[in-house]
C-alpha cells in the first residue's frame, strides 16, 4: 500500500513538474529555457490540449478494452503521454471516466443544438431536425454506442455517471418539449409531454437495436420508423412529414 501510494505522489510530481517545464530529479524529462519561459496563455494552451488528448484517449480506451478495464494506464499509453499526467489533470480513473462521459456528452449536445439552430423557426423543422440529429454519423456510430451503453450500464453504481447524463438529458428532452408544446398549442386535447417522451423513447430504442443488432439494424430504417411514429402522434402534420422524409 504504501509503495502505491508513493508511485501516486512521484507520478503527481512528476505531471506538475512537466506541466511547469521543470527538470525531475531521477526521471528522463527535458526541459529548455525557452521551455520554462513560456507564456502563461501558451501553458494554458498546452495544458488544455493534453487534458483534450486524455479524453479523446480514454474514449478510445473504453471502445478498445471496455469501461472496466479502461485504466489509468491504458488512457496514458493511448495518449502518448505519462501517467502521472493523467493522474495530475484527473485525479483518479473515476475522475476521469466522469470528464470522458461530460465529453462525450458535451459533443451529442452541441450536435443537437446546431441542427436544432439550423432548422429556422418552423416547429416542425426544429422537431424533425431533432431526430435526424439523433441518428447523425457523428454522434450514432458503433464506437459511440458502445461507449453511451457502456457508462449507463454503471449509472446505478457510479453517481457522477448518473449527474452528468442528467445534467445533459434534461435539456434534449426540455428541448423535445417545447418543440412539441408550442407545435400543439392549438390543441386542447393534445399532450405535448406525453408526446415528447414517446418520440425520445423511441429513438432510444433504435440506438439500442443499433448497438445490439449491428448487422440487421440500420439508420435508415431508424429514421423512416420514427419519423412513421411522429406521423402518427401529430396527424395534422403528417402529409408535411411525409412530404419532407421522402
Amino acid at each position: 500500500f504504501l509503495s502505491a501510494q508513493i508511485k501516486i505522489i512521484w507520478l503527481t510530481r512528476c505531471a506538475v513538474y512537466e506541466k511547469q517545464g521543470l527538470p525531475v530529479r531521477g526521471g528522463n524529462m527535458k526541459t529548455t529555457e525557452t521551455e520554462t519561459a513560456k507564456p502563461r496563455k501558451e501553458r494554458k494552451a498546452n495544458a488544455d490540449k493534453r487534458r483534450q488528448q486524455l479524453l479523446d484517449a480514454t474514449l478510445r480506451s473504453i471502445v478498445a478494452n471496455g469501461l472496466t478495464k479502461t485504466t489509468l494506464a491504458t488512457v496514458a499509453n493511448e495518449a502518448s503521454l505519462s501517467q502521472g499526467v493523467a493522474v495530475f489533470y484527473f485525479k483518479s480513473k473515476t475522475g476521469l471516466l466522469t470528464e470522458a462521459l461530460r465529453e462525450q456528452y458535451r459533443r451529442y449536445e452541441e450536435n443537437w443544438q446546431q441542427a436544432l439552430a439550423a432548422a429556422g423557426p418552423d416547429h416542425l423543422d426544429q422537431l424533425l431536425a431533432l431526430i435526424r440529429a439523433d441518428f447523425a454519423p457523428q454522434v450514432c456510430n458503433s464506437d459511440a454506442l458502445s461507449i453511451w451503453f457502456a457508462f449507463w450500464g454503471e449509472q446505478n453504481f457510479t453517481p457522477s455517471y448518473a449527474d452528468v447524463s442528467a445534467q445533459f438529458d434534461i435539456r434534449r428532452s426540455q428541448a423535445v418539449h417545447d418543440i412539441c408544446e408550442r407545435l400543439l398549442a392549438d390543441d386542447d386535447q393534445a399532450n405535448p409531454a406525453r408526446i415528447a417522451e414517446w418520440i425520445d423513447g423511441f429513438t432510444d430504442a433504435f440506438w439500442q437495436r443499433l448497438h445490439l443488432f449491428p448487422k440487421t439494424e440500420t439508420i435508415e430504417n431508424a429514421l423512416e420508423s420514427t419519423f412513421e411514429l411522429v406521423q402518427q402522434l401529430l396527424p395534422d402534420h403528417a402529409e408535411r412529414i411525409r412530404k419532407q422524409v421522402r
